[in-house]
């Protein structure tokens, strides 16, 4: 290897290359980069003459690779992630002084469930460091790690990227939640007669507690589907309705002392949560220190009892 190559590169240059080859888009570029339109305009005819190629054609308002582009970005975004990762060794980092922005993506049940405790923590550990929380799910949290939108999330994960790590935190326990008190939990046939509220990010009336029941051939009837479940204690007051929702987060809403959770009346698969990042922070002095509070306020601890409730 000819390491005399690098003095023609300039870093600066790599980095508007990767964020072209994830945006595809010279305005986004520049928004996410903080610069110009004219100064990604001016680094991308200097790559296009680093490495003697057009890198991107324009096809309406993308910026397509070409084939020596798709190459080059194998080699370069591992390297990139080496170079961040020597570089954050030449400093330290001290929670109670910083001032630093971390951007965490979390999905909604985690964080009306797991997030509030965290942050009272935080609060006094960190008093003048900024969270930036962003929804994710396990079909987005690609695209914003990749893109660099968060640096760590925190939800069930599926497809991740090969430079991801990966932590499990804590194995899902589904309950049901209820506003109307009883002194015995629902039976299976209850449960499948109650009118239910899904929670859906994309607006689906069926969900896992379908799928599980279709393979014990019953049914339950979903009469609304809701995006959030910050709303489920409002719709459910007053209501024979139920939701089935993750045992951290029924039991954050039955606390209020409105609702009820209590366990499905059927057995479940076991469902995951965890922790993701990309290798080019894992040795971040700030992000580790960001890691170990979310593990500790967010991975498997002694559960509450399940609070049943009596007339």
């Amino acid at each position: 290897m000819n390491r005399n190559e690098l003095r023609k590169a300039d870093i600066n240059l790599m980095v508007v290359f990767e964020t072209l080859m994830l945006e595809r888009n010279v305005t986004r570029v520049a928004e996410k980069l903080f610069l110009g339109q004219p100064t990604i305009s001016s680094a991308l005819n200097r790559l296009r003459t680093l490495f003697n190629d057009p890198l991107f054609i324009r096809v309406g308002h993308r910026m397509e690779p070409t084939a020596r582009a798709e190459e080059i970005i194998k080699h370069l975004s591992p390297a990139l992630d080496s170079l961040s990762s020597a570089l954050s060794l030449t400093h330290d980092f001290d929670p109670s002084i910083s001032t630093m922005t971390f951007r965490i993506g979390l999905s909604d049940d985690v964080e009306f469930g797991l997030l509030p405790p965290l942050l009272r923590a935080l609060r006094q550990e960190a008093p003048l460091v900024v969270f930036v929380v962003q929804h994710v799910d396990y079909w987005r949290i690609p695209d914003l790690l990749a893109s660099g939108d968060i640096t760590v999330g925190i939800t069930q994960t599926r497809g991740l990227p090969a430079n991801a790590k990966r932590k499990l935190l804590r194995h899902i326990r589904p309950c049901l939640l209820r506003a109307d008190a009883s002194d015995k939990p629902l039976t299976l046939d209850e449960y499948c007669a109650r009118p239910h509220v899904l929670v859906s990010h994309t607006a689906n009336v069926s969900g896992f507690a379908d799928e599980w029941l279709a393979e014990i051939g019953r049914k339950r009837h979903v009469v609304l589907s809701v995006p959030q479940y910050s709303a489920l204690p409002a719709l459910l007051a007053g209501t024979d309705m139920i939701a089935s929702l993750p045992d951290y987060t029924a039991q954050a809403m039955a606390a209020g002392g409105n609702l009820f959770c209590e366990p499905f009346p059927f057995e479940t698969p076991t469902l995951d949560l965890s922790m993701v990042w990309l290798s080019h922070v894992d040795t971040d002095p700030a992000e580790r220190w960001m890691r170990s509070r979310l593990e500790a306020f967010m991975s498997e601890r002694d559960l509450l009892p399940v609070r049943v409730p009596k007339s």
